[in-house]
């Protein structure tokens, strides 16, 4: 089955609420008006539609927008110039139909020629082994590592250069 990557739009919030909610503790939970501002204030909001369904959605942020993230304020003190894809969500039905790595092509297409770098984290403490090889797949290199919700998690905190 074909896989579509769009915008974002309002019509979608409400599956991507669901979705992101679905997936706590590996993303945080939203409630309704802080997903509409999140991708709002996005560099990159996306949706993946599989024949016509919500399969999934990511959201990436720029430096300079209002947005409390732990890992993107280390970003925003570390580089100038980056995209910090802050969550991506696949619908477990849809899962190994490449939404992840279409999600990341469509980033790096858009970000390639205007930043020098896409930046994300995943976790090491637990290990995320498999979010970690992925990563690694297409190029994405640990710069630091930091402790997160009051010391109980460890990110690896990563970049894919563009240059």
């Amino acid at each position: 089955m074909p896989v579509k990557i769009r915008e974002t739009t309002p019509a979608d919030l409400d599956d991507a609420l669901a979705l992101n909610n679905a997936n706590v503790p590996a993303l945080n939970e939203l409630d309704a008006p802080e997903i509409a501002r999140l991708v709002s204030i996005a560099h990159t909001a996306l949706t993946a539609e599989v024949d016509g369904a919500f399969a999934g959605f990511c959201v990436a942020f720029a430096p300079g927008v209002d947005y409390g993230s732990l890992n993107y304020g280390w970003f925003s003190r570390t580089y100038d110039r980056f995209v910090y894809l802050d969550r991506i969500a696949v619908d477990p039905a849809y899962r190994r139909y490449g939404i992840g790595r279409a999600f990341y092509e469509r980033l790096i297409e858009r970000a390639r020629g205007h930043v020098p770098r896409i930046t994300c984290e995943v976790n090491v403490r637990p290990m995320n082994e498999a979010s970690l090889a992925f990563h690694h797949s297409i190029g994405f290199r640990e710069v630091g590592q930091q402790e997160t919700d009051g010391g109980n998690k460890t990110v690896s905190l990563l970049a894919l250069d563009l240059d």
